[in-house]
């Protein structure tokens, strides 16, 4: 039987194909994209994953101000968009599911990032996401 902790990190995963593929289809809406990826038998909807897509999808405009305050010498169109989709699932996490530790949602995308992207990615990220933890601290 898979703790909650698995699940969780199921979903994200799941949360993160979807802001990916979203990526590449930004005139579908997360309703046709989960829709399709639920019939092609990509993903298993579930509830935490749905509130997820949803918490990033409704708060798109304050996370990417966010990452933007929290770029050192970038650009958010120089980002890969594994880092984009990740950076998004977490900062969503961290400003709108009050319920998750910060610290839960940096370490989740961090492991995501290990399967999904490169070493580059994976340091990039988690220095982003410290940087916007502290930020949303203050």
């Amino acid at each position: 039987m898979s703790t909650i902790s698995e699940k969780r990190r199921k979903s994200r995963e799941q949360a993160f194909i979807l802001l990916f593929e979203k990526s590449f289809n930004e005139d579908m809406s997360f309703d046709e994209i989960i829709q399709i990826a639920v019939e092609s038998e990509v993903i298993e909807k579930d509830a935490f994953m749905v509130k997820l897509l949803n918490a990033a999808d409704d708060g798109i405009a304050e996370i990417d101000a966010e990452i933007e305050k929290n770029l050192k010498g970038w650009s958010k169109s120089r980002i890969s968009k594994v880092s984009l989709a990740l950076l998004r699932m977490a900062i969503a996490e961290m400003m709108f599911m009050d319920d998750i530790p910060v610290g839960v949602s940096i370490n989740e995308a961090v492991e995501i990032c290990k399967i999904y992207g490169s070493d580059e990615d994976k340091s990039f990220v988690n220095g982003v996401l410290g940087s916007v933890a502290r930020s949303l601290e203050a």
